[in-house]
């Protein structure tokens, strides 16, 4: 399973740090990914890391130069570190893990967090 944490309400050009712990499977061998939901809206791809070293990342066009995505085998987590935050991030933010790639909302990943919201004021 996976556990997300680390949202909250923060004003616009602030950061936060979400994090995902992941239990049940075996994470290294996995590709991550972060998804966002606003309110209304679809669910939407925000950014990916690759299984083992995660040498490979990949980010939605909205959020390039602004969010990182990493992970840390050792403590079974990844992590999504967000600057520079816009109203328009406001959202739910779930990570999904998957052996299959690329993992996206309609590859129907293996594994889904609960959810942890992000608000961000004007």
């Amino acid at each position: 399973q996976l556990q997300a944490s680390g949202g909250g309400l923060v004003q616009a050009g602030g950061s936060l740090r979400l994090s995902c712990a992941a239990s049940g499977f075996t994470f290294s061998n996995n590709a991550m990914a972060w998804f966002r939901q606003a309110p209304g809206q679809e669910r939407e791809f925000v950014a990916a890391i690759s299984w083992w070293r995660g040498t490979r990342t990949s980010y939605a066009d909205s959020v390039k130069g602004r969010f990182t995505i990493s992970r840390d085998n050792a403590r079974n987590t990844i992590y999504l570190q967000m600057n520079s935050l816009k109203p328009e991030d406001t959202a739910v933010y779930f990570c999904a893990a998957d052996y299959r790639v690329p993992i996206t909302v309609a590859s129907k990943p293996q594994y889904w967090g609960q959810g942890t919201q992000v608000t961000v004021s004007s």
